[in-house]
């Protein structure tokens, strides 16, 4: 077991992942300008429809900077927006049919399947992770960057944050930071209180680290293994367009997730939902200032 690490400063790995992204969008820039007029990705984007990973993939290469700069930068600005008048969203607007799917506790044993079956329906979701769990999984980390998978912070332990002081929640949220960042995550725009217990300390908190509090509209209520026909149903039967839905790819048995995730994906499709990530969600619909929390504290997470 490795020793405990000290939290690392988030301005310097902002400042990191600046010098990151700057160099590898010249790289772009360089690529683009290169295929001009008779592009193999231009004309592939002429004749076939691109899914999220072949977005991905024509915009920004296949190596380590896999995101689309351009894009992560419009849905941090999305970020800042919503910040600008809450500190938490639940649910995003309904101006567009879209859902974002989102994944607590891991990585874990399970971790791969999810991202398995993702990718064979070329669907994005959001992950928040536990950083004491990198150190077994760190590989499915390494593999949500490189999918182009936003990670958020679900604490360094699974800690009930309104529990804890301001020092310990502090630590919290920076060292899970630190340890996704060694895998290539930047540092977290988003955080999920795990058991969706937070308090003014916590707001506090992510007021200063920029981070936006992303709770959920839909518990399916999966960590509690009650069937993977009772997980889709949960699923479906609250979907409403700027929903968040709520699942876990760890903290125990999650095979009858794996199980619902096609079904699922499936059945939002047949109502004509597109399936984004949280900040995606943010982007193309703005979230409501008026947030209903309150039944929330306590429950999934």
């Amino acid at each position: 077991m490795p020793g405990k690490r000290q939290p690392i400063d988030p301005l310097y790995r902002r400042r990191r992942a600046l010098a990151l992204v700057t160099l590898v969008g010249v790289a772009l820039v360089v690529v683009i300008a290169a295929g001009v007029g008779g592009s193999t990705i231009a004309h592939h984007a002429r004749t076939e429809p691109l899914g999220f990973f072949g977005r991905i993939k024509s915009l920004a290469g296949n190596g380590s900077g896999s995101f689309a700069i351009a894009e992560r930068a419009s849905e941090n600005a999305a970020i800042d927006r919503t910040l600008a008048y809450t500190p938490y969203v639940r649910v995003a607007g309904s101006q567009h049919r879209e859902i974002a799917l989102t994944f607590d506790d891991g990585p874990g044993p399970y971790t791969p399947q999810i991202l398995a079956v993702l990718h064979r329906a070329d669907v994005p979701a959001t992950f928040f992770e536990v950083g004491v769990l990198e150190q077994y999984f760190h590989a499915s980390t390494s593999k949500i960057v490189a999918d182009g998978y936003p990670i958020g912070d679900h604490t360094q332990t699974h800690a009930p944050m309104s529990k804890l002081s301001a020092a310990d929640q502090q630590g919290q949220l920076l060292e899970q930071s630190s340890l996704i960042g060694d895998y290539g995550a930047p540092f977290p725009r988003l955080f999920r209180p795990p058991y969706g217990l937070w308090n003014d300390t916590t707001l506090a908190l992510l007021r200063k680290y920029r981070m936006l509090m992303v709770l959920w509209t839909v518990d399916t209520g999966d960590y509690r293994r009650p069937g993977t026909q009772a997980i889709v149903h949960a699923a479906i039967a609250s979907a409403r367009p700027g929903a968040i839905v709520l699942m876990h790819d760890a903290g125990g048995d999650r095979s009858q997730t794996v199980a619902a995730l096609p079904e699922i994906i499936a059945a939002l499709r047949a109502r004509r939902y597109q399936l984004v990530t949280v900040p995606r969600l943010l982007l193309d619909n703005p979230a409501p200032a008026n947030q209903q929390i309150s039944a929330l504290v306590g429950s999934g997470g």
